[in-house]
């Protein structure tokens, strides 16, 4: 099987490294060899071993009859969709790990895969090197997905672990993730929960069989997270993580992105560092949880080339996809219910007024007040904060 590999940065030379590494191994999985015949990039690899395979016209691919499957890893939804979608029609199987692509198109681009007798895989777009969307698809099809609540972003979660061990501030770790590799230049799609906010988008989308819009969940990132907000955490024996989750309510879902405080002994309250976990509860299933390396270059070519094997295995097959492009309205986060941890320069008679009765959490913190609040729902909660001087609230998981 001959494939090409369009986008030659972290991930893309991941696959080829995995290709080669694991060579025998995943012709004997696939049931035949694997070669890479061409790298589309526009720049130029010398040296490179490779250097003999860059391409820099995707046409290149498009017109030769050679190449059975073409994986993705540019990022981005343009060009990568006009790419991609021209492979499906000629006829060829893809795979990416583009998280922006699938959940912008993903439901456009597997039913043109369906008309053409291919597949579009996708399963590095979520969670990394940790399989999720395989089982979403294959094993767990006999279940009603209620829940699914996700540590989707390992930057976020690596910046949160050093926060709390540390005491640091969040300038101080976002510098130290960057220089570690682990963030970007421009950090906003990480520290602002989109990366998370796209990944559960996609997630529902395909336990609902309808297309989820991240634009319509809401997504706070950790930006406003401070070490204080950490040291009440400790004292309440709790972590914060940033989480994605999805909930099943009546006939639509109510999807969110934000930090939590989790108690210490809720099993994503271990799950530190770069890992990602994402836990899953089916009707008949129950509790299942999936935990691993949610990111970086080898995990997540590791899941591409796993797409690789699978779509080897299904040439002139397609493989059921059930991601219709109807578009489904979510519940409003408003409806939601929650209790909250709140940090306030009001007095105790100002938050009782508001509040009625909480309780309060001694951290040592000279000037304020924190306090968790009873279970109500996100609009109740607006209207009674803004009858107070919020310093910061997070929500209690």
């Amino acid at each position: 099987m001959k494939i090409a590999v369009m986008g030659y940065g972290t991930i893309g030379s991941g696959v080829v490294e995995v290709l080669k590494i694991n060579q025998n191994k995943i012709a004997e999985r696939a049931g035949q060899p694997v070669e890479v015949k061409y790298i589309l990039d526009l720049r130029e690899f010398p040296d490179d071993p490779m250097e003999d395979k860059i391409v820099h016209d995707y046409q290149v691919i498009v017109n030769d009859p050679e190449i059975g499957i073409v994986v993705e890893t540019m990022g981005g939804v343009e060009p990568a969709y006009t790419y991609v979608r021209e492979m499906l029609l000629a006829g060829k199987q893809v795979t990416t790990s583009n998280k922006n692509l699938v959940a912008a198109k993903g439901a456009e681009l597997i039913q043109l895969a369906r008309e053409h007798n291919v597949n579009f895989q996708f399963e590095a777009s979520v969670g990394g090197g940790i399989p999720i969307i395989r089982p979403l698809n294959k094993c767990l099809t006999a279940d009603e997905i209620e829940e699914i609540t996700g540590i989707l972003n390992g930057t976020t979660n690596y910046m949160l672990t050093k926060m709390a061990s540390e005491g640091a501030e969040f300038d101080a770790v976002l510098k130290d993730a960057q220089e570690k590799g682990y963030a970007e230049k421009d950090p906003t799609a990480d520290v602002e929960g989109h990366d998370s906010c796209r990944k559960i988008a996609i997630l529902t989308s395909l336990v609902c069989g309808r297309q989820v819009d991240y634009e319509d969940i809401l997504c706070e990132g950790i930006t406003k997270i401070s070490a204080v907000d950490l040291k009440y955490a400790s004292a309440m024996n709790r972590c914060v993580k940033l989480l994605a989750t999805s909930r099943k309510q009546g006939e639509t879902y109510s999807c969110m992105v934000a930090p939590f405080m989790l108690p210490a002994e809720h099993p994503l309250c271990n799950v530190n560092g770069v890992f990602n976990g994402i836990f899953v509860h089916g009707n008949v299933l129950g509790d299942a949880m999936f935990y691993g390396s949610g990111a970086g270059k080898l995990p997540t070519a590791s899941a591409v080339v796993s797409d690789i094997v699978d779509m080897v295995k299904h040439t002139n097959v397609n493989i059921y996809i059930n991601w219709k492009s109807e578009k489904l309205a979510l519940k409003s986060y408003r409806e939601s219910k929650n209790r909250f941890f709140v940090r306030t320069n009001s007095d105790r008679e100002t938050v009782e007024k508001a509040f009625g009765a909480v309780q309060y959490v001694e951290a040592g913190v000279p000037g304020e007040l924190g306090f968790t609040t009873e279970e109500m729902r996100e609009s109740e909660f607006e209207t009674k904060a803004a009858q107070i001087a919020l310093v910061n609230r997070i929500r209690l998981g």
